[in-house]
């Protein structure tokens, strides 16, 4: 193995010339295996869910692996390996793992079916499918750092490159990260993100193998240093230990901080897979420029732990940084895309516009720390190096401390901390950026402590070391640094109430009204609100979802009151997003359901949300915190708390309706309960007569969005129907119906029922929200799927393998296309032929309502009624069904 930097070396030149283009090769790697990460974790969750814990698992495993992988290589495999052959066979192993794991997911669906339930009880096969996937390619991508790094020598000079291998890994998963967010996954699919991906490993390695062929034999390990770097190894193992301590705790608090603010700046810009991407990019930009910067340093300096320990010093106070701007600057930035709209096309630059000032925003934000976090890995591989050591376990062994703190830190922070402070008065992320701030400054007093100690200090001899001026000097500078810091852990704000409420429409919600409750949950951040007119609001996400204004009560209704009323008697329910629990409290109103189920993924939506809507939702969760299930109205109540989709996949259970609100499909992981898989699902667990209902936004929305919902829908349900609530004639939002039997509506079987004693607390509510009879709810028909076929003739199906409409709805969360959309719809609309049965009279009213442009007539009435042809109406007895 030769140095590049001993010019006595005859190999130096050779392998000097070949840096570049290993170089390259870590760009390709770590584009390839972001674009693996995204895939994966997009594919695993669909077999075992979206929870913070299933995500946790994923995460875990994934990080894990590479931890395992760093730390293996060296030991398993020995140096006299040709370090480039050895990672072409880890990057053409990792394309074939990758194309298998694509191919072999169906099967270990099967496998986990098999033996899953629902809820949170079967963690451990989760855990066991996931290790099943993603170990044995994130074992080999943790491999390939240690195996390439065996080309160079444990020098300053080969400490350097190999901070800008890492710098590079990072840059292509910079570029990975937004070539699949933005193109491959939105223009295309998994599979064909998946062969992009495997096609550059295979790249790679050919490349690594041709660079291979164009070197010499390597050369022993040679001890010789450059006379112009006099390092001091890092002697004694607990100093060595202090080292590998400190970039864990390094680690620790960068992955900490990504989970912290990608959850609050989700909420900023809107949750949207482009903000996401976009998010991620800029933490991964700033740690490659810092890893650069970093591999610069450690090449100069003479004393790295020292400047390790500045480093962490300088990250402690960068820290605060984002944490003041996401709460007390940003919120307030004076953004108003609308004012874009009368100048440009909304639907196809207005996104792209939010997309730049989305990128503007983050930069601002998350850069400085980031720069930091970047810098620390290549001078903790400085600070850990020495002379003759194994460059391998070196790489590797720093890189799994760093691994291993990274995923203490995003499981401690999104399992324990946040959820954990934030129940009441959302500051879980204010004490964990508190916490992050803290342990960035114990990182730093890890390396600088032992600095200023004269007996300690590197890179010095016996004659220069420090004076007691100088210690004191230093010792003063080091306290007085703590104690500014320590005042900046007090001073970190909390998330501003209005942001959780309100997100990126904050300012045009001013002023804002009261905030009766506000909470940071596992999975999302959640609030109430309450207007000066008494009027309540539920927030998740950064938006509004559920209200007790009119036109959001009507529709909360009609998502219940559409499927029970056109059902003779049905027994059980299931809901999926409990919300404000008004759609749920609607079925308690009925005589013969029995058993209500609803799936919740975020456990203080029913516990301390839903209860503030007691009034509107018959009081279904007050007590489930204490008894789950209980008792309602005579009906038996469950909250079952996991993803709608995953609860599906693992119960047997059958229902008579299964009714969906979730929450806006341009949320991301939201456009899996809009997929054809998922509808099927649903049909597959309805009992014979069964319906299912769905709401479908049109606001915060694009016609080829609301396009592709209502087509994936008629693919499972062709003779679905379309129910519209909209807004004095204009769009607001609608539901669809879908049926396991399609069967005519009576119109006068639906009255009779609701004229009858023990309907009468149905009729009550129907009434609230306008509805004071049968005809009224009919009336709100919209369109069938065979009227709207050619509407939605080029729409794309939403399916598990895509998830086409996050990317699409995904450009409409800042749009308001509600009427165009809704005209679009009422035009392809005609009377359904045979669809409903009544009295003439009530057909009559239904027709004129449905399409008031033409007036029936007394003969087209009663051939659509098969009376006879003389206009009499039939014998009284025979007029009522």
């Amino acid at each position: 193995m030769s140095d590049p930097t001993n010019a006595g070396s005859p190999n130096s030149f050779a392998v000097r010339r070949t840096l570049p283009w290993m170089l390259l090769l870590f760009v390709g790697s770590g584009c390839a295996a972001l674009i693996y990460e995204i895939v994966w974790f997009q594919m695993l969750q669909l077999v075992i869910g979206s929870t913070a814990v299933s995500l946790g698992v994923l995460l875990g495993i994934f990080m894990g692996g590479m931890c395992l992988g760093s730390l293996l290589l060296p030991r398993v495999l020995s140096a006299k390996h040709r370090p480039l052959r050895v990672y072409a066979v880890l990057e053409l192993s990792i394309g074939v793992i990758g194309l298998a794991v694509l191919f072999g997911m169906p099967l270990l669906e099967r496998v986990y079916l098999a033996g899953a339930t629902p809820g949170m009880t079967s963690i451990l096969l989760r855990g066991l499918i996931s290790v099943a996937c993603l170990l044995p390619p994130t074992l080999l991508m943790g491999a390939t750092l240690p195996a390439i790094s065996r080309r160079l020598e444990s020098t300053p000079m080969g400490v350097s490159w190999l901070g800008f291998f890492y710098g590079g890994n990072i840059a292509g998963a910079v570029f990975g990260c937004l070539l699949a967010g933005f193109y491959l996954l939105r223009v295309h699919d998994m599979a064909v993100a998946t062969y992009v991906a495997a096609f550059i490993n295979f790249s790679v390695a050919m490349l690594g193998l041709g660079l291979d062929s164009q070197l010499p034999q390597d050369e022993p390990v040679s001890s010789a240093v450059p006379p112009t770097q006099t390092v001091e190894p890092v002697t004694g193992s607990p100093l060595r230990k202090l080292v590998y301590l400190t970039i864990a705790l390094s680690g620790f608090t960068a992955l900490g901080a990504e989970v912290v603010w990608t959850r609050l700046l989700s909420l900023l810009l809107g949750g949207t897979v482009y903000a996401f991407s976009v998010i991620l990019a800029v933490f991964l930009t700033g740690l490659g420029i810092g890893s650069s910067v970093g591999s610069w340093w450690a090449r100069i300096t003479t004393r790295p732990r020292l400047a390790l320990g500045l480093c962490q010093l300088l990250l402690a106070a960068a820290i605060a940084w984002p944490a003041y701007m996401i709460a007390d600057s940003l919120p307030y930035w004076p953004i108003d895309l609308s004012l874009a709209a009368p100048i440009t096309n909304r639907a196809t630059n207005m996104p792209w516009f939010a997309f730049q000032l989305d990128l503007a925003r983050c930069l601002w934000a998350l850069l400085p720390p980031t720069l930091f976090w970047g810098a620390s890995f290549p001078l903790a591989l400085a600070a850990a190096a020495e002379r003759k050591q194994d460059p391998g376990k070196l790489v590797g062994g720093v890189y799994a401390a760093n691994t291993v703190g990274a995923i203490l830190g995003s499981l401690l922070f999104s399992l324990f901390v946040i959820p954990h402070w934030g129940v009441t008065h959302a500051v879980g992320t204010q004490m964990a950026e508190r916490i992050l701030i803290g342990v960035a400054l114990v990182a730093s007093l890890l390396m600088l402590v032992p600095s200023l100690i004269p007996e300690l200090a590197e890179g010095k001899s016996s004659e220069q070391k420090q004076s007691g001026f100088a210690f004191m000097g230093w010792t003063i500078a080091l306290t007085a640094a703590c104690g500014l810091l320590s005042i900046l852990i007090f001073k970190v704000d909390k998330i501003p109430d209005g942001v959780i409420g309100y997100g990126r429409s904050l300012l045009k919600n001013l002023p804002l009204p009261e905030f009766v409750y506000v909470g940071e949950g596992l999975n999302s951040s959640v609030a109430v609100s309450r207007q000066s007119n008494g009027e309540l609001n539920f927030h998740v996400s950064g938006k509004v979802e559920a209200s007790t204004e009119p036109q959001d009560m009507r529709l909360q209704r009609m998502l219940g009151h559409v499927p029970a009323l056109l059902q003779e008697a049905p027994k059980s329910v299931l809901i999926v997003g409990c919300g404000a629990g008004v759609t749920a409290g609607t079925f308690t109103q009925y005589p013969s359901v029995e058993r209500i189920v609803i799936c919740e993924i975020e456990p203080l939506i029913p516990q301390y949300v839903t209860p503030w809507f007691g009034g509107q939702n018959y009081h279904i969760v007050d007590n489930i915190a204490k008894e789950n299930p209980h008792m309602v109205n005579g009906k038996k109540v469950e909250v079952i708390y996991d993803d709608g989709r995953h609860f599906m996949l693992t119960t047997k259970e059958k229902f008579d309706i299964i009714t969906s609100d979730p929450i806006h499909p341009w949320v991301k992981g939201s456009a899996v309960l809009y997929t054809q898989e998922y509808f099927q699902l649903c049909k597959e667990h309805l009992n014979p007569g069964g319906m299912v209902t769905q709401w479908v936004p049109l606001y915060e929305s694009t016609p080829a969005t609301v396009q592709s919902e209502l087509k994936t829908f008629f693919s499972v349900f062709p003779d679905g129907m379309l129910w519209s609530n909209d807004e004095s004639g204009d769009g607001y939002d609608a539901i669809v119906l879908g049926e396991a039997d399609p069967a005519p509506i009576n119109i006068d079987k639906m009255q009779a029922r609701l004229d009858r004693a023990d309907y009468r607390p149905v009729a009550e509510s129907m009434a609230d929200v306008g509805f004071h009879s049968a005809l009224d709810l009919l009336k709100t028909y919209g369109a069938s799927g065979y009227d709207m076929e050619k509407w939605l003739g080029p729409a794309d199906l939403n399916r598990d393998r895509d998830l086409r409409l996050q990317y699409l709805a995904g450009f409409g969360a800042d749009l308001y296309l509600e009427k165009e959309i809704y005209n679009s719809i009422k035009d392809t609309r005609t009377w359904p032929e045979g669809l409903f049965e009544g009295s003439p009279a009530n057909i009559n009213d239904l027709h004129t309502a449905i399409v008031p442009s033409t007036q029936i007539n007394m003969q087209t009435l009663n051939q659509l009624m098969n009376f006879p042809k003389d206009d009499s109406p039939p014998p009284a007895s025979t007029a009522a069904p």
